[in-house]
């Protein structure tokens, strides 16, 4: 059997994988459960809950400053579309998976570079 992972990775038996968060979110080192039920695999990360379009017409630039305070990236209307408001809650997605992976490390990042 041949297993293609679309938004997944790997997390088969202490197999070691990162979870990015957003612009502004954390971002988790990972070791894999090897749960069969999801084919040794889990989430790549939140995922959004907002189209690229539509976080364009929503956010400002002033909005995408105040939600990546402290971080070190672009603030322009190029990027808006990659604002954190517009990914799901990287903790509730890591709850959601704790039957598949274990949290061995978490990581806050300081600069965040899109290109």
């Amino acid at each position: 059997m041949y297993i293609t992972r679309k938004d997944a990775i790997r997390a088969g038996i202490d197999e070691l994988g990162i979870i990015p968060g957003s612009m502004g979110a954390k971002s988790h080192i990972v070791k894999g459960k090897g749960n069969p039920s999801s084919f040794c695999s889990c989430s790549h990360g939140a995922g959004r809950r907002m189209s690229r379009s539509k976080a364009k017409r929503h956010f400002s630039e002033l909005d995408l400053e105040a939600q990546t305070e402290g971080i070190e990236c672009g603030k322009d209307k190029g990027v808006i579309d990659e604002i954190p408001s517009a990914y799901k809650n990287i903790d509730i997605v890591m709850d959601n998976q704790s039957d598949l992976v274990e949290v061995v490390h978490t990581l806050r990042q300081f600069v965040c570079v899109k290109g």
